[in-house]
């Protein structure tokens, strides 16, 4: 408790000790998300590192907390990244694409020009307000031609990156709802070729095959309708 005396020394005091705390509970809130997420905010300066195999996609099971598997493989070809918070959102963020750069300014070996990662993992342990943690291949992509592991040796740079729409040539997808949606629980089935893959809203997993009885007579997935709040 404070004391107040005639020459305001104390209240002097307090408010000096406020001021100072209101930074650290706005920046315990303010992740920056809508900026992370919208498609209108420009080039945002990040910090980004790498880790996993200096050529390699990241983790070791070419997989990640979002659950995509072999993202070594196109479509995202190794061109992957961990995102903090505002880029990973609980695990919104996945499967989402960013421009990404670094300048002669930030590094010598850097080149300048825009690569495009896609999110596929989290980030536990960021550096700085927008963190990313790249795959060995997407932090050497950053760099002047030959000159890919003077960058990587750096370990920690500064870049820019900006939300972009993802693009994956020659892909095409089918959604299926799944049998057991209600209200409150989405199972969808993700077609694309070689393979299958399953979506559940919420945990956003990935499995590589759609679980027994949700494909037809002849293979494929069977289509189903929602009626009011039950499945047909």
């Amino acid at each position: 408790m404070a004391v107040v005396t005639t020459n305001g020394a104390v209240e002097l005091v307090v408010v000096a000790l406020l001021s100072m705390l209101v930074p650290f509970a706005h920046s315990a809130v303010d992740y920056g998300i809508s900026a992370a997420r919208s498609y209108n905010s420009g080039w945002l300066p990040a910090k980004a590192t790498w880790y996993g195999q200096p050529n390699g996609a990241g983790p070791d099971d070419n997989g990640g907390a979002c659950g995509f598997k072999n993202v070594n493989q196109y479509p995202l070809s190794a061109m992957t990244s961990c995102g903090n918070e505002p880029l990973f959102q609980d695990g919104a963020g996945c499967g989402t694409c960013y421009q990404i750069r670094c300048r002669r300014a930030n590094h010598p070996a850097c080149s300048g020009q825009t690569k495009t990662v896609v999110i596929t993992d989290m980030n536990y342990y960021p550096v700085a307000k927008y963190h990313f943690d790249l795959s060995g291949t997407a932090f050497g992509a950053l760099a002047m031609p030959g000159r890919n592991d003077q960058l990587r040796h750096a370990g920690i740079i500064d870049m820019q990156f900006r939300r972009v729409p993802c693009n994956f040539a020659g892909m095409k997808l089918g959604f299926y709802v799944l049998r057991g949606a209600n209200p409150n629980y989405l199972p969808v089935l993700v077609q694309r070729q070689p393979g299958w893959h399953r979506r559940e809203d919420g945990p956003h997993a990935l499995r590589e095959r759609p679980p027994h009885g949700t494909l037809g007579a002849h293979g494929a997935p069977e289509p189903l309708t929602l009626s009011g709040t039950e499945v047909a």
